[in-house]
């Protein structure tokens, strides 16, 4: 069996499963609203970009990174 008739079956296997599903479609989309507010919506507040704040180039931010890296190995 080569590749693509691989993957056509999994998509074929995959697509018929979601047709027929009642109340797994309301959990998926509840995992992709879950997903959504914890990758892009929490990294907003929760994880600013600290090295483009406090450094104004890249030479100075590829510094910084690698001296923490020196000093955490040491």
């Amino acid at each position: 069996m080569t590749t693509p008739a691989i993957f056509h079956k999994l998509y074929i296997f995959y697509r018929d499963g979601f047709k027929s599903m009642t109340i797994g479609k309301t959990l998926w989309i509840i995992v992709l609203v879950k997903l959504f507010i914890m990758f892009f919506v929490l990294k907003i507040f929760f994880f600013p970009n600290f090295l483009k704040s406090n450094f104004k180039d890249d030479e100075s931010r590829s510094n910084h990174v690698g001296q923490e890296l020196i000093d955490k190995a040491l």
